[in-house]
């Protein structure tokens, strides 16, 4: 498999090295790094090319990295059934700044690329719905980006009174907690069956 990975990456360097930043074999697949420029033209050339033949798109997805300046990767799955091989192509952008859709080259990322607008806030251009679709409609944030607090800003519940779903503000009640000292986690004072052979 790797001797498939190095052929193909050499090849994709020859034929198409102006659109490929890094070429890396990693974890079993073969990893294209490119710009944001380039991503339509090398998703193109990777499904259309015969040796290549990636015309299956398996994924898009988010990974976030705050400390960066380009703080997301958008990572793209790819999957040749001729070649039996898979491709992993990555994007870095900034927060804010688009990534163009791949959905006229695999119109399958459609929802892809709105799951990654939902849950880190990378806005894909050309998509012909970007609009949430696993949060609510009045959602604040984005789940998956690490400053995200894990309380969240709001919370659900629904009211008797007013016989309707409300968003409140997240609290955390003092009396819904609470602390057992004797918790086997803090160290225990239980006396078992047997503990007096261990005193003598």
């Amino acid at each position: 498999m790797s001797e498939a990975l190095n052929e193909l990456a050499t090849y994709l360097r020859e034929a198409r090295g102006s659109l490929i930043a890094d070429a890396a074999i990693k974890y079993g697949e073969l990893t294209l790094t490119a710009t944001a420029e380039n991503l339509i033209e090398l998703l193109t050339f990777l499904r259309d090319d015969a040796r290549c033949g990636f015309i299956s798109f398996i994924d898009v997805c988010g990974v976030d990295y705050p400390q960066r300046p380009d703080r997301f990767d958008v990572v793209y799955h790819l999957l040749s059934p001729r070649q039996n091989l898979r491709v992993r192509v990555k994007v870095a952008t900034a927060d804010g700044d688009p990534v163009p859709s791949a959905t006229p080259v695999y119109p399958g990322a459609d929802w892809f690329e709105r799951e990654a607008y939902d849950m880190y806030g990378i806005l894909f251009t050309g998509h012909p719905d970007l609009r949430r679709i696993l949060t609510d409609y009045g959602f604040e944030g984005y789940p998956l980006r690490k400053d995200f607090p894990m309380t969240g800003f709001v919370e659900v519940r629904y009211d008797d009174e007013v016989k309707r779903v409300v968003y409140e503000p997240v609290e955390l009640r003092q009396e819904f907690r609470n602390f057992d000292f004797l918790s086997p986690w803090e160290g225990t004072e239980y006396v078992l069956p047997g503990d007096e052979k261990a005193k003598r």
